[in-house]
């Protein structure tokens, strides 16, 4: 096909980002031609809570990235081996990427693919350490492996009707869900979630999804709180003088939870009076304090290997000030690491396609336009209660 404009979001340094003219993308991996590959129209892309620890200057993210890691577009062009993937066809991309090929891939741990990062396991599109893959939130995005990376949503009309919410199968709600099933949440369950924003949010609507009984959500900024509250949560002010323990026990009339999931990751800030403190490691410990004997512990919040504005030398390399003999006394499951998307995507379409679950609602999507994104990243570093979705080519609000 003949190559067009585009655009993208531009990390250019510590808090600030740049809508620029960027590449078109070719079905290629630098001079080699990627017959495997597709490359899309994006008709959404969202602002994930990981990019906002880059913009925030936190990571090793070098100026000139193209952000952007959740991606859901319209094929344009297929490459000669594309065999399942047609053009004309909406889909939603995982943000790993995963070649499909390697022992990990063929085992279902699809973030931690040994093929796509020659620096470690594991790749994402627009991500600090990921492997360099050019980021979506841009106008058009070039897809390897097709085949094995992409959900076809089954029906055009319907994909567009609820666009709002399977924007959300990138990233967000598998991870939230993620967060949950690797926390042991199910029929019954007392569930902790730390932290309101939207990952924190698509986990509490996982945890009610997956049956829990109570889910409570903790949070500093009442505007979350209010996102939370507003589809059955219990919320927390963690700016309150008082242990977590005894803030749980006002709801639940103990001191302890089933499962704890961790949607803060390593820009942690103490509670009561300290809550304007970074504590990278309390929410850690804050887990193995709440979670009962024998319960589970899930781990998306974001932790990173280097992190040059943490306030100690030993933070700054990822190493963090645990209790770790509690949660082993405890017997404590501890699971981390990047969600592998595929695991749930097509269930978590299922859910949305049949009304099972209202995603969107639930994080408060907003859309913007691509020249909106650094008003968006503002907005969403100043505490907003809001999924910012990117709208490249205003399709989805016409």
């Amino acid at each position: 096909m003949t190559s067009a404009s585009n655009r993208g979001v531009i990390f250019q340094g510590a808090g600030k980002v740049t809508v620029e003219a960027i590449d078109f993308p070719k079905l290629a991996l630098g001079e080699r031609r990627c017959d495997h590959g597709v490359i899309l129209k994006i008709l959404t892309t969202n602002i994930c809570g990981s990019d906002q620890h880059m913009v925030r200057g936190r990571t090793t993210a070098p100026q000139g990235l193209v952000l952007g890691h959740e991606i859901t577009g319209q094929v344009i062009e297929c490459g000669r081996d594309v065999e399942f993937i047609s053009v004309g066809d909406i889909v939603s991309v995982p943000f790993n990427i995963a070649c499909g090929r390697c022992r990990n891939c063929k085992e279902g741990k699809t973030g931690i693919c040994l093929n796509v990062n020659p620096a470690r396991p594991g790749a994402a599109y627009g991500y600090v350490d990921m492997g360099g893959w050019v980021g979506g939130q841009a106008e058009y995005v070039m897809v390897p492996y097709a085949d094995f990376n992409l959900l076809k949503f089954p029906d055009r009309e319907q994909a567009m009707e609820k666009i709002t919410d399977l924007t959300l199968l990138s990233d967000i709600f598998p991870t939230g869900f993620h967060g949950c099933v690797t926390a042991g949440v199910g029929p019954g369950s007392i569930v902790y979630i730390a932290g309101a924003g939207p990952v924190g949010l698509a986990a509490a609507a996982s945890a009610r999804l997956l049956g829990a009984a109570c889910v409570i959500v903790g949070d500093m900024i009442p505007e979350r709180l209010r996102q939370a509250k507003s589809f059955g949560c219990e919320a927390i002010d963690l700016r309150q003088d008082a242990t977590l323990g005894d803030m749980v026990a006002e709801i639940t009339g103990t001191p302890e939870v089933d499962a704890f999931v961790d949607c803060v990751g390593f820009e942690a800030h103490g509670c009561g009076h300290d809550h304007s403190h970074e504590q990278p490691a309390t929410v850690l410990n804050s887990a193995m304090d709440l979670t009962r004997a024998g319960g589970q512990i899930g781990i998306p919040g974001l932790y990173v290997t280097e992190d040059p504005g943490a306030a100690d030398k030993a933070a700054q390399k990822g190493a963090l000030s645990l209790r770790f003999g509690l949660g082993w006394a405890k017997s404590h499951s501890f699971h981390t690491g990047q969600c592998p998307v595929m695991r749930y995507n097509r269930a978590l379409m299922q859910a949305i396609l049949y009304d099972r679950v209202d995603i969107a609602k639930a994080v408060n999507v907003e859309l913007i336009t691509l020249d909106d994104a650094p008003r968006g990243y503002a907005d969403f570093d100043g505490g907003a209660a809001k999924k910012f979705v990117i709208d490249p080519h205003g399709s989805v609000a016409a």
